[in-house]
C-alpha cells in the first residue's frame, strides 16, 4: 500500500518536457485560449478577462503537495493577495478526468473551496484536459500568470522548496508572489519560467 502511495503521488521536476500533441506556451506570447465551465455551470474564456491579471493555478486536493500549501493557508494567503492587492482574477482549475484520483463533482469542488476557506474567482472542471494541454500543465500545483494584455508572464512552481513539509514554506522563494510584485511594478518577472513541482495531473 506505502509503495503504491507513493507512486501515485511521484514528485514530478520539470525538465523542459514537452507533450507531443501541443507545443507548450512561451513568455512573452499570447497565453493559450481557454473555455470551460465551472462548478455553478458558468462557461469562463481567458478573452472575458481581457484588461485583467489572471492567475492560473491547477489543482488536486489529495495530492500531498496541495495538501501542503492550503493546510498552511499559504495557497488561499496568495489567492487573497492576487485578488486583493493587484485586483487578479484567480482561476483554479481541476484536470483530472473522471475516475481517476483528483476527479471531483461541482459539488465536492464547492465543498473544498469552503472548508479549506479558500478564495479563488472561480474552480474550473477541465474533465477533458483540453485546457491542461493548452498549458502543458503536468503537476499539481502548476501556477501561471497571465497580464491584462493575455500575454504570459510567469510559468512554473508556486515556490523553490520541493517538499511536502509546510514548514518548509517560510523559508522557500515564494516565485507566484514575487511575480506579482515584479509586475505591479512594472518590471519584467525576474524569474518568468521555474521548476514546477507536485503530483502528476491524472488526464
Amino acid at each position: 500500500m506505502k509503495s503504491r502511495f507513493l507512486q501515485s503521488f511521484t514528485l514530478v521536476v520539470a525538465l523542459g518536457l514537452v507533450s507531443p500533441l501541443t507545443a507548450a506556451p512561451q513568455i512573452g506570447e499570447p497565453a493559450p485560449e481557454f473555455s470551460v465551465v465551472d462548478t455553478r455551470g458558468q462557461v469562463h474564456s481567458l478573452g472575458d478577462f481581457a484588461g485583467q491579471l489572471v492567475v492560473l493555478e491547477w489543482t488536486n486536493h489529495d495530492c500531498p503537495f496541495v495538501v501542503k500549501h492550503y493546510s498552511a493557508g499559504n495557497m488561499q494567503d496568495q489567492q487573497r493577495l492576487a485578488r486583493e492587492e493587484h485586483d487578479a482574477v484567480w482561476l483554479t482549475v481541476i484536470s483530472s478526468r473522471a475516475g481517476e484520483q483528483g476527479h471531483v463533482s461541482p459539488e465536492q469542488a464547492d465543498e473544498l473551496t469552503a472548508r479549506r476557506e479558500a478564495n479563488p474567482s472561480a474552480v474550473l472542471l477541465d474533465e477533458s484536459g483540453d485546457m491542461g494541454r493548452a498549458y502543458d500543465a503536468r503537476v499539481t500545483p502548476h501556477m501561471y500568470i497571465i497580464d491584462p494584455e493575455g500575454i504570459l508572464r510567469y510559468m512554473g512552481g508556486i515556490d523553490s522548496n520541493p517538499s511536502r513539509h509546510s514548514a518548509d514554506i517560510p523559508e522557500a522563494t515564494q516565485y507566484v508572489v514575487t511575480a506579482l510584485e515584479d509586475l505591479a511594478a512594472g518590471r519584467e518577472v525576474a524569474q518568468a519560467v521555474t521548476r514546477p513541482y507536485g503530483c502528476t495531473i491524472k488526464y
